[in-house]
């Protein structure tokens, strides 16, 4: 006797995209695409992950749990706008992309995200400076239409609340604070020619720009000569320099130039993964630096770390997880800097253990992201794909004078 059986209704797997400044610019933002993938394949193991990157090529080589990628800047619009139409999600960020001249372009695709019907989760950004009419126009009119806007520090909220933004603003912490390490092997560090038998600091600097506009390029190099001079001679250490980006390469020459014992320096030359670059952290003694994720490296690595606030977001990370918070990067300040990173050295023996404690808050914090996260798709799985509002795939090309591009 055969009995005929209906199948069960199966939901389809969940489309999500991720939006944000990836394609191999930056470790930092490498870092964090890698934890929020890892966020999203642990809360729907079956969903289609899409990457917007801005290096396809780079991404599908780098980014293995990403199921698709579409490249979405120098190309045509329209295969962009049909990956967004097919999504049950898209996800902006994290990290600092709410800044001028970058703001509009990335909230253009959330725009076009909200008017192809898409819920849109903003995952722990970063915002500011925000200054250039079409940015704030753009965050004013965009981030209250999201589903939900996280942000990752409290510098980023006052910006956003500066601007107008009247929606509700949750504040955690940076994804990469949940970035696993990977094994910086003794090999590694023979290519490198690094020693293995003694003292390292590292130290990371970046190029003046929209996001560190305060910096004066050559006084900021003179500056970290004079502190990478004094490591050298304090702790008989070798100082190692550690790209986040390729233009670091550069001031990083630029600072060694400076020095007066150059032969105490060493810069970072070949490539290596976020998880790679965090590992390295366990090779080293003490880290200064400018920019934020090798900042957060040390701290994950429990390292005592001076970070150069050269924005805000560096200053609010050295105030959260009580580190030295110096006002700036200047080279009048270079004895208030060396009296620091002095203290620093001789003190931290008692200051490792509220580090460390203030380094898992913000790892919990960077979870609540994720957990907030789930909860959206959590809401979205019920939800009917087909019930969409049809949109032409040129509306995000076409707008009225004054409206952000």
């Amino acid at each position: 006797m055969t009995i005929n059986q209906q199948p069960s209704p199966v939901t389809p797997d969940l489309r999500i995209g991720l939006l944000g400044s990836y394609g191999g610019c930056n470790i930092g933002d490498e870092a964090i695409l890698m934890c929020v993938l890892s966020c999203l394949r642990a809360h729907r193991p079956q969903a289609r992950l899409v990457v917007f990157s801005r290096n396809a090529d780079h991404t599908r080589s780098h980014q293995p749990q990403a199921d698709e990628v579409v490249d979405w800047e120098g190309v045509p619009q329209r295969p962009v706008l049909d990956a967004l139409a097919g999504l049950d999600l898209l996800v902006l960020g994290g990290g600092g992309i709410l800044y001028d001249g970058e703001a509009r372009r990335y909230l253009r695709l959330v725009k076009a995200a909200h008017e192809r019907g898409v819920p849109t989760f903003a995952y722990a950004v970063g915002a500011g400076p925000l200054r250039e009419a079409d940015d704030r126009e753009a965050v004013r009119t965009v981030l209250p239409q999201m589903t939900d806007v996280v942000v990752r520090d409290e510098e980023s909220r006052l910006v956003l609340e500066e601007v107008g933004v009247e929606c509700e603003l949750t504040v955690t912490a940076d994804p990469a604070l949940m970035l696993t390490q990977e094994p910086f092997t003794e090999e590694m560090m023979r290519r490198e020619s690094l020693p293995t038998d003694g003292r390292l600091v590292g130290m990371s600097v970046r190029e003046p720009g929209r996001a560190a506009e305060k910096l004066d390029e050559d006084g900021y190099h003179a500056l970290l000569a004079d502190v990478a001079d004094f490591l050298a001679r304090r702790l008989d250490a070798q100082v190692v320099f550690v790209p986040m980006e390729r233009q670091d390469v550069r001031h990083a020459h630029g600072v060694l130039s400076r020095m007066s014992a150059p032969d105490r320096g060493r810069i970072l030359n070949n490539s290596y993964s976020p998880g790679e670059v965090l590992g390295f952290m366990n090779h080293l003694d003490m880290v200064v630096g400018m920019r934020l994720h090798v900042v957060i490296f040390a701290a994950l690595a429990g390292l005592p770390v001076l970070p150069l606030p050269y924005s805000g977001k560096v200053f609010d990370f050295a105030r959260r997880t009580g580190a030295p918070a110096l006002v700036g990067v200047a080279r009048e300040q270079a004895g208030l800097l060396l009296a620091e990173v002095d203290r620093l050295w001789d003190e931290f023996p008692q200051r490792q253990k509220n580090l460390n404690a203030r380094v898992q808050e913000l790892r919990s914090l960077a979870r609540d992201t994720c957990a907030r996260c789930g909860d959206l798709l959590d809401s979205i799985d019920g939800g009917a794909r087909d019930e969409r509002p049809a949109q032409d795939a040129n509306l995000i090309l076409t707008r009225a004078p004054g409206q952000p591009t």
